[in-house]
């Protein structure tokens, strides 16, 4: 969506409203996924925040973050919702952000790469994709900048 024209996305509010009929085809099972990245220094300042405070990850509530993404999707005239109908109308049903993941999250993903290939968690290839990771912020290197994006192709590496 933060790629998308302005006022493009809105051929589809008639399908997201009350109506649930529009052009003569019923949407009501219809499911729209809208991927956006706006918002992500935001969401990653909250995460940054938590940790600071001594706040574990997943104590962090949609609820302190939906107000920030919105914000910051309304704010930006380049988004695709920017003056949106489906926006402004609230059409939207649930909105889920992605938190940046820690070192034991990028090390579950090594794992899970490790099972799908058929072998068992090394210490040594976890290390090493770890050591490979770019982390944020620089002074703390608490966060995968990529999450578990580059993993599947690090592990390559170090077999």
């Amino acid at each position: 969506m933060d790629r998308m024209p302005p006022g493009l996305i809105e051929v589809l509010r008639p399908s997201l409203g009350s109506s649930w009929v529009a052009y003569g085809t019923n949407y009501r099972k219809a499911i729209f996924i809208f991927i956006s990245n706006t918002g992500g220094e935001q969401i990653n300042q909250v995460v940054l925040e938590a940790w600071r405070s001594r706040r574990d990850r997943e104590e962090i509530r949609l609820q302190e973050l939906e107000p920030i993404i919105y914000r910051a999707v309304l704010d930006n005239p380049l988004h695709g919702f920017w003056h949106s109908g489906i926006m402004e109308e609230r059409l939207l049903d649930a909105v889920v952000p992605f938190l940046p993941l820690q070192r034991h999250h990028v090390r579950h993903c090594v794992h899970n790469e490790l099972a799908q290939l058929g072998l068992a968690p090394r210490d040594e290839v976890d290390q090493a994709v770890l050591d490979s990771t770019v982390f944020f912020p620089e002074d703390e290197q608490l966060f995968s900048s990529n999450g578990c994006k580059t993993v599947a192709s690090r592990i390559a590496f170090f077999l």
